[in-house]
């Protein structure tokens, strides 16, 4: 069985995850509301607030979630999701889309082990670690 990260989010989850999509070229993705999930509570109804969504990405697929309305939660604290891509371009593309309002921990760059590598923290809270494959 694979292990799949699951981010939440306060609020934009839907904005995150379509943003993913777009950078990763991801497919198939999916959301539901909170407020259109069986038995939902008063709480929920009318909320705009994600219950489950997920994007495929690769060969993988990340999961996220908005924290329930109402509910106090910190998005994606001390977390990072790692993305391998299949060349030092694609690399390079996927770190500036997410750096773009996020803040760079580790400047995108060749290293003994990489041919590109980075660590970002994107616009919505989450670190990423993007690599390409190893240093020739």
């Amino acid at each position: 069985m694979p292990t799949m990260p699951y981010l939440h989010f306060r609020g934009d989850c839907a904005n995150a995850l379509a943003f993913y999509a777009e950078v990763f070229g991801g497919a198939n993705l999916q959301m539901m509301r909170y407020a259109d999930g069986p038995d939902a509570p008063p709480a929920w109804s009318g909320s705009d607030r994600i219950m489950h969504g997920q994007v495929t990405i690769g060969d993988g697929t990340l999961m996220a979630s908005d924290f329930p309305p109402g509910a106090p939660g910190e998005a994606q604290a001390a977390v990072s999701v790692m993305q391998s891509a299949p060349d030092v371009a694609t690399a390079g593309r996927w770190f500036t889309a997410l750096a773009k309002d996020g803040a760079v921990i580790q400047p995108f760059g060749p290293t003994f082990f990489s041919s590109g590598f980075g660590m970002v923290k994107d616009r919505f809270g989450t670190h990423w670690i993007i690599a390409a494959g190893p240093a020739s």
